[in-house]
């Protein structure tokens, strides 16, 4: 299967309103407990914050939606272009 995301992108997980920002940290190897074959390319390692503690968890990337929005200390917001009529 075909990688989705780098190391640094911003993701959310799909279908949840309230899921926080997340920022993928690395790919990392999962057995199948059916076949026992390890897959290096579907499983994410994220990593996001909550009440000053780090969390981190590991998800499937089909699980995960990139955001346009960045997190953290590099956020930066889009603003509206100011007019004038002058």
């Amino acid at each position: 299967m075909q990688r989705k995301f780098k190391s640094g992108d911003w993701v959310k997980i799909r279908g949840r309103l309230t899921a926080p920002k997340m920022q993928v940290i690395k790919y990392v190897p999962k057995r199948d407990a059916v076949l026992g074959v390890v897959d290096y390319n579907c499983y994410l390692e994220c990593v996001w914050y909550k009440n000053g503690e780090r969390n981190t968890e590991v998800f499937h990337q089909n699980k995960l939606i990139k955001t346009i929005e960045t997190g953290g200390l590099f956020k930066f917001f889009l603003s509206q272009p100011k007019l004038s009529f002058s």
